[in-house]
């Protein structure tokens, strides 16, 4: 067949175990059938140490300027990581300056197969996880007061006035923190939860904890409400999906309950427990994709787990891994069809869906890797080593073809 033709994306590329993996899928289930059209960035923390991780910052404009970009997995180190690689200094996260530039919103989003059955009995299709990953405890400063005294929160204006409010009175050791957030990246929060609802034409549930919370929290829950009654509303009704908000213990419970099939936004440290709750329940990390949203318009897709380090090490040393390729794929096809909807570009639409569903159709048929065969409640399941499962995914992807 005739390479399907494609705009141009950015492609960024990763570390470990999840980079064999990424060579392996384009060799193998891309670049036979696609004319892969890709700005490349190499955000390996070798390349990223070379660079003074100016790499990461490249690649986010680039993917301002593209619209759309793919991810592989990679390292955010630490002291161990620092001495292993012989790095210059303890690089940020690549992701976290990703988001910051596009002030994007994470949705992840499980994959399903018959054969695996989630956790919690009446889930029937997937649950989206919106999280804003901005601000909240993981910009907080922290303080550890080890004798009496007075903590205040103090605010000084540009002009110089000041507002002083106590936290508390110690009359002992204790601990402190004071965290923020900014109107600016909860405008960017709502209007990323809104637009994607409308794209997957999803209903949006949002959740917090404004009773007890009742300016931090209230502020997010306002801003919403009023987004979605000035420039979402309309298209909702038009489309027959809703948005909601609720307290988050609230919303837990209607969770569990519920069947499935919606995005459910949450603040910071929410999204960050509840997206390893819902992968968990739904039955692996690596059946979880991830896709960040910016308000202008802008998709970064990835898998939603890390790079498989315990499997890196095992295949440095020669040994066959049966590593779990469906999270990455999926990163892979969830960008090249974003590229042909804004291109209208419908054979790679096309092709995107029928990789997605040969992937599907092959675990189906009972071939897996090693970490689903425990979940499996259908037939009799074989594992497969990483490279045999993606070649099983071919055979089934050119019957299709």
């Amino acid at each position: 067949m005739e390479k399907i033709k494609m705009g141009k994306i950015v492609e960024m590329d990763g570390d470990e175990m999840t980079r064999i993996i990424w060579k392996m899928i384009k060799d193998e289930l891309l670049e036979p059938y696609v004319e892969l059209n890709t700005e490349y960035y190499d955000l390996g923390l070798p390349h990223r140490d070379e660079t003074n991780d100016r790499v990461s910052i490249d690649a986010a404009e680039a993917t301002k300027k593209y619209r759309v970009a793919v991810k592989c997995a990679t390292i955010t180190p630490n002291a161990q990581r620092v001495e292993e690689y012989g790095l210059k200094e303890m690089w940020k996260s690549p992701n976290g300056t990703i988001r910051a530039i596009l002030d994007g919103t994470v949705f992840r989003t499980p994959v399903l197969v018959s054969g695996i059955k989630p956790t919690v009995r009446t889930w029937e299709k997937p649950i989206t996880i919106a999280r804003h990953a901005y601000g909240d405890v993981y910009k907080a400063t922290e303080f550890r007061p080890t004798k009496p005294g007075k903590a205040e929160l103090v605010f000084t204006s540009c002009d110089g006035e000041e507002e002083r409010a106590t936290i508390y009175d110690f009359e002992c050791g204790g601990v402190l923190q004071g965290m923020y957030n900014k109107d600016t990246s909860i405008h960017s929060f709502a209007h990323s939860c809104f637009q994607y609802a409308i794209d997957t034409k999803q209903d949006l549930w949002f959740s917090t904890k404004d009773t007890i919370s009742k300016k931090y929290d209230q502020t997010f829950k306002l801003i919403f409400q009023d987004i979605y009654d000035k420039s979402y509303k309309e298209k909702f009704e038009e489309l027959g999906i809703t948005y909601f908000y609720t307290l988050i213990d609230d919303a837990v419970a209607r969770v569990i309950r519920s069947k499935g099939g919606y995005i459910w936004a949450c603040k910071n440290y929410d999204g960050d427990v509840m997206s390893d709750m819902v992968s968990t329940a739904f039955g692996s990390l690596a059946m979880m994709t991830s896709v960040l949203v910016s308000p202008d318009g802008n998709y970064e897709y990835e898998a939603a787990h890390g790079t498989v380090t315990r499997h890196y090490y095992r295949y440095l040393e020669g040994e066959k891994t049966s590593t779990n390729p469906i999270a990455t794929i999926f990163a892979w096809t969830g960008a090249l069809r974003k590229r042909g909807e804004i291109d209208g570009n419908e054979a790679l639409i096309g092709f995107a869906d029928k990789l997605e569903k040969a992937s599907l159709d092959t675990i189906e048929s009972g071939k897996m890797t090693k970490d689903l065969v425990g979940l499996w409640e259908g037939s009799e399941a074989t594992a497969l080593t990483t490279e045999e499962f993606i070649l099983a995914i071919k055979a089934e992807l050119e019957k299709s073809l």
